[in-house]
């Protein structure tokens, strides 16, 4: 491919909008091949692809859990190298205007919680899953949000970027918190060795990948082996990059591995790990239980109901006591379809449902419950933002008198 057409296709895979198109195209892939052909799905992702020896704890490890640990852990480091740019440099670098969007997200996760445990009523291992709706998928809600037309402010999506980061790193707190059987204290001190030299080599401005490279896969392989969930890996290294430039530097390390990874995120990890997670049956039992028990009541209207209201109500109250204040160009008609946005949970309710649940069976119905409120709130936030930006373009288009 010429050198042209290769630049002008990972640009195409920058766009927000191509994320989503990847995702949905993904998600419609798994449902069609586990409900069609489920037998050869089941072989594919449970296939057995460990190695090494048992004390590196990669023996075992299945093709789905390789794309839930590993892979994933490529989209949180990008993600979090996106966080620390609006953090540091970015729309969010006011700490009030930083501050909502923190206050926004622990909104969205306390209220999806205690609307879940209110909606299943204690039913049987209902307690297992109240972490399943507190997430919300960056990738998705920024694919839905670019679908929603040139009229939403570039604040919009600031805020819902750090919303959502946050918010997957609550999540995954929760998951190393809640879902860590056993802890390796070993383990964990290489692995903070191993940060703490990433970092170090950031300080000293090295930049040559012979010495990042190895150093990044051997945190990962130490955080897995830790006990704590991978992903975390992913996470801790972004926040050890430098995303602010010194004088002769044309962009800070942290904007270049932006830059050149989220085409692979966009185009490769999440993709697979969409249909790796979201192959669920989609037979009128499978839809009916969603609808009738508890445990999946609770994950839908946590996510639509709990987010929105999470969301809205924390940001209101941040504003309103002076905590915090709407970032310049937002305004509270566009934090309505950031809670909507919110409540599309995907990648890592899927995740935390894996984990969360004693069965394939429950994992499977909170799956096909998650997948349904994602659509859900995708379309009713899509639907919103498509009438506040005709509302936009209509204004900006009326003559002034």
């Amino acid at each position: 491919m010429p050198l042209r057409s290769r630049d002008e296709f990972a640009e195409f895979l920058r766009q927000e909008t191509t994320g989503g198109v990847f995702l949905l195209g993904a998600t419609v892939l798994a449902l069609v091949w586990a409900n069609v052909a489920g037998g050869s799905y089941d072989d594919v992702w449970h296939a057995d692809l460990g190695f090494g020896p048992s004390w590196l704890h990669l023996d075992g490890l299945t093709a789905a859990k390789w794309a839930a640990d590993g892979l994933l852990a490529i989209f949180f480091f990008v993600a979090g190298l996106e966080l620390k740019r609006e953090l540091v440099v970015g729309e969010l670098s006011d700490r009030r205007s930083a501050t909502l969007p923190v206050v926004a997200a622990l909104g969205g996760m306390v209220a999806p919680a205690v609307i879940y445990l209110a909606v299943s009523r204690g039913a049987p291992g209902a307690s297992d899953g109240w972490a399943i709706p507190v997430a919300t998928d960056i990738a998705f809600a920024l694919g839905v949000l670019a679908l929603g037309g040139a009229h939403v402010p570039t604040s919009v999506r600031a805020f819902l970027l750090g919303l959502a980061v946050v918010d997957d790193l609550g999540a995954i707190a929760l998951i190393a918190i809640l879902f860590t059987t056993s802890l390796e204290a070993v383990w964990l001190l290489v692995a903070a060795v191993g940060i703490g030299l990433y970092a170090w080599g950031q300080r000293r401005r090295w930049t040559s990948p012979l010495l990042y490279v190895p150093l990044s896969v051997a945190v990962w392989v130490a955080v897995h082996a830790s006990g704590v969930h991978a992903t975390v890996a992913g996470i801790a290294l972004a926040l050890a990059t430098r995303v602010r430039a010194d004088p002769e530097e044309e962009c800070a390390p942290g904007i270049r591995l932006e830059h050149r990874l989220h085409p692979v995120s966009v185009a490769v990890v999440v993709p697979i790990f969409a249909v790796s997670a979201a192959g669920v049956s989609l037979a009128p039992a499978a839809l009916r239980d969603v609808v009738t028990e508890p445990i999946t009541q609770g994950i839908v209207v946590g996510l639509l109901v709990g987010k929105f209201v999470g969301v809205l109500g924390a940001s209101w109250l941040a504003v309103r006591v002076g905590l915090a204040r709407l970032p310049t160009g937002l305004a509270w008609r566009d934090v309505m379809p950031v809670g909507l946005l919110a409540g599309i949970g995907y990648t890592v309710s899927l995740l935390i449902a894996s984990l969360a649940l004693p069965d394939e069976e429950s994992v499977e119905s909170a799956a096909t419950a998650v997948l349904v409120a994602s659509a859900l709130a995708s379309v009713i936030a899509l639907a919103v933002l498509r009438r506040q930006g005709r509302k936009a373009a209509s204004d900006s288009g009326s003559p002034r008198t």
